[in-house]
C-alpha cells in the first residue's frame, strides 16, 4: 500500500471518524449516543470496515446457500426462490434441521454487514459495500436466482478441512505452533489444482452426486465461520474504543455458534448412508480414534499462551502476530477455498487494503486530541 494511500485514509478518519461528532442522517438515538461517549481510533475504525467487507462476503455466500437449501421466506433478502429439493433433501440427510441453520446464519451475517456499516456511518466513517464485485455467475439450478450475480464463486472450492483436527489436537495450538501442519479430515478436497462445488451448479438428479455437493457444502460451512470464530476475538486484541470493542465480542460469539453447528453437522457426513457419497472421498472411521468420532464436537484442552500452564479449551487460533493470524491471513484463506475464483484484480485490491489497514490496527492506551 502507498504511503499516500495512507495519508489520504488517515487525513480522512483525523477530520471525520475520528472526531466522533458528525453524525449521519437519520442516525438513531441509540448510536448517537454510543458516538458522545466513543472515540474510535483510525485503527478501530480500520478494523470495523474490514469486518464490513467480510460480512458482506459471507453474506453473498451464505445467500446462494439458502436460495437452494435453506427455508424459503421473506426474512432474508431475495427470498423465497422456491430452494432446490434434491439439495435440499441431501442437506437434510445429515440433519433434518439444516435447512433452518442454513437461514438463521445467512440471516445473522446480513445483520453483521447492515449494524456495521451503520455503526460506521454514525461515527462519521465511511461504510463498505462491495456490490460493484458483484459479477460473477451463479449456480443456474433450480431454486437459485439465476439472474443475480454474485461476489463469491462456490463452485470452484478447494475446502481445507483442518479446521476439524486443528479444533481436536491436545497439543498443538497454531498460536504456539505456527510451522505445524494439522491434517486434513478430508484431504480429497484439499489438494492443489482440484475443485469442487458445494452448491449444484445446474439441476442434478444423480442422488450420490447431490449427497457430495451437500457433504461439501457441510466442511466448507465450519471452515468459513471457524475463519469468523478466530478472527473477531485476534482484532479485538488491537481495538482501542471501548465501544468497538464491546461490538466485536459482541458478534464473535455468535460466529463461534455457527462453528460449532457446523461441525456436529459435517460429523454426520462421516456416518452411513452418506460416508461414500463423495465420489472420490472415502473414510476410515473405525480405525482414526477421535480424529474423525463425528459427536466429538467441543474444543479439546490445548497449550496456551506458554506450556508451561496446564492446557485449556480455546479458540484456536487467536494470536497478537498477524503472521499468524488476522485480516490478511483471513482473506488469504478465502482466496485459497477458490471463494473468489473469477473476480477482478480491482477486488483483490480493495480487499487487501481493508485487510493491512486492519492488521496495522494497534491497541492505544492514550489518544491524541
Amino acid at each position: 500500500m502507498t504511503d499516500e494511500h495512507h495519508a489520504d485514509r488517515r487525513s480522512f478518519l483525523r477530520t471525520g471518524a475520528l472526531a466522533g461528532t458528525a453524525l449521519a442522517a437519520g442516525t438513531s438515538g441509540a448510536f448517537a449516543q454510543l458516538v458522545d461517549s466513543s472515540r474510535p481510533t483510525q485503527g478501530d475504525v480500520a478494523i470495523l470496515q474490514f469486518l464490513s467487507a467480510i460480512e458482506q462476503i459471507e453474506s453473498d455466500l451464505w445467500q446462494q446457500y439458502a436460495e437452494l437449501g435453506g427455508v424459503q421466506d421473506s426474512e432474508i433478502p431475495g427470498l423465497p426462490t422456491g430452494g432446490n429439493t434434491p439439495y435440499t433433501n441431501a442437506l437434510n440427510n445429515l440433519d433434518a434441521d439444516m435447512s433452518q441453520y442454513i437461514h438463521d446464519n445467512t440471516e445473522d451475517e446480513f445483520s453483521h454487514h447492515a449494524f456495521l456499516n451503520e455503526y460506521l456511518e454514525s461515527i462519521g466513517a465511511k461504510p463498505v459495500d462491495l456490490s460493484k464485485f458483484a459479477t460473477l455467475k451463479g449456480s443456474q439450478a433450480t431454486g437459485a436466482n439465476k439472474n443475480k450475480l454474485r461476489i463469491t464463486n462456490l463452485m470452484q472450492l478447494t475446502v481445507d478441512t483442518s479446521w476439524w483436527t486443528r479444533y481436536r489436537s491436545r497439543d498443538k495450538n497454531p498460536d504456539l505452533d505456527p510451522s505445524f501442519v494439522f491434517p486434513q479430515v478430508v484431504p480429497s478436497l484439499f489438494i492443489k489444482g482440484k475443485t469442487h462445488p458445494a452448491i449444484p451448479p445446474t439441476d442434478i438428479t444423480d442422488t450420490t452426486h447431490i449427497q457430495a455437493i451437500a457433504n461439501t457444502a457441510a466442511f466448507h460451512f465450519g471452515f468459513i465461520e471457524q475463519g469468523g470464530t478466530s478472527l473477531y476475538p485476534t482484532l479485538a486484541l488491537r481495538v482501542t474504543d471501548p465501544v468497538v470493542l464491546r461490538i466485536l465480542l459482541s458478534i464473535g460469539p455468535t460466529e463461534t455458534m455457527h462453528f460449532q453447528t457446523w461441525h456436529d453437522k459435517a460429523g454426520n457426513a462421516f456416518s452411513p448412508p452418506n460416508n461414500v457419497t463423495f465420489g472420490d472421498l472415502t473414510f476410515n472411521v473405525s480405525t482414526s480414534g477421535e480424529d474423525l468420532q463425528p459427536n466429538l464436537i467441543m474444543p479439546e484442552p490445548c497449550p496456551f499462551l506458554n506450556r508451561k500452564f496446564p492446557v485449556v479449551s480455546v479458540i484456536r487460533p487467536v494470536s497478537i502476530s498477524t503472521s499468524i493470524f488476522g485480516a490478511m491471513a483471513a482473506v488469504q484463506g478465502f482466496t485459497d477455498d477458490g471463494l473468489f475464483t473469477g473476480q477482478s484484480s480491482e477486488f483483490f485490491k480493495k480487499l487487501h487494503d481493508l485487510a493491512e489497514d486492519a492488521d496495522e490496527a494497534t491497541r492505544k492506551c492514550h489518544r491524541e486530541d
